[in-house]
């Protein structure tokens, strides 16, 4: 199956111009649930790193939508049920700005969801997310515990009975994102490579690699110019070396043409004596 015929819009969505994608705000579907982005640090360094490593993985697709904490309405007849997962993926979506993620008018579900354990997520609250996602046909689920379980992460994959669990997720490859996953048991560890093996990275580690990267490039670039400069001065004093013997080779010239004319003038002298009947010795 084509990647077309498999995210195409399922009879009877509405078909928007894509691109352009224009998501007029609509005030019976608010842009906010009034929760919290995120309810701690870690919860937010996670969901930004996942987030910002797949936009990154998917930056030449334009037809892949990579969401942080973005509400997703799936019913256009009640505000209520709605969703907002810590991170999603939808292929077949235009990259653009949006108030929400409103499935009638995308045309489908996400595929891929991500959650990030915290405290307010209750064993109910979080089994009628799974619920959810199940209902409304995502393909694959990650939950992870980065301050809990040693690093559990948690997956499930659409099988014939829907979301079914993945056995294991370390080492487990995502068949919709091509993300291998490996969870080493300890908290705040979970590691995900692309599928060039390139790590995704915290913000904090991106900083701190470009500060560096910076710190190398201008120590770099002092190197080039104090050997640029070396390489002058170098040129420099083979151009006065030169230069000297130049000079040194004129004043022995000149010497030596001095040394013949002097030469000349005596051996002229000594003609003219013998002319005169006088002996020059």
């Amino acid at each position: 199956m084509s990647t077309a015929d498999r995210d195409a819009a399922p009879p009877g969505a509405v078909h928007l111009a894509d691109p352009p994608f224009w998501d007029a705000f609509d005030p019976r579907f608010p842009d906010s649930d009034g929760e919290p982005m995120a309810d701690n640090q870690t919860q937010y360094k996670w969901m930004v790193t996942i987030a910002e490593g797949l936009d990154a993985l998917f930056a030449d697709r334009p037809d892949i939508l990579v969401a942080c904490d973005l509400l997703w309405y799936y019913d256009r007849d009640d505000a209520r049920r709605c969703i907002a997962p810590d991170v999603f993926v939808a292929f077949g979506r235009p990259k653009a700005p949006r108030h929400s993620y409103k499935e009638w008018i995308e045309g489908h579900a996400p595929q891929v969801v991500f959650e990030i354990h915290s405290p307010s997520n209750t064993v109910p609250k979080m089994r009628r997310k799974l619920e959810i996602y199940d209902e409304r046909g995502v393909e694959e689920y990650y939950y992870y515990f980065p301050e809990e379980s040693a690093g559990r992460l948690d997956g499930w994959r659409r099988g014939p009975r829907g979301l079914e669990p993945i056995p294991s997720t370390d080492g487990w490859t995502s068949p919709r994102l091509g993300v291998t996953f490996e969870t080493p048991p300890e908290d705040d560890s979970l590691v995900l490579r692309g599928p060039d093996g390139e790590l995704f990275q915290h913000v904090q580690d991106i900083i701190r690699d470009r500060k560096l990267a910076r710190r190398i490039a201008e120590i770099e670039r002092r190197r080039r110019e104090q050997a640029e400069a070396d390489a002058r001065e170098e040129r420099a004093q083979r151009a006065r070396a030169e230069a000297d013997a130049r000079e040194e080779r004129a004043q022995r010239a000149r010497a030596e043409a001095d040394a013949r004319e002097e030469r000349a003038r005596a051996d002229r002298l000594a003609a003219l004596l013998r002319e005169m009947g006088m002996d020059p010795g």
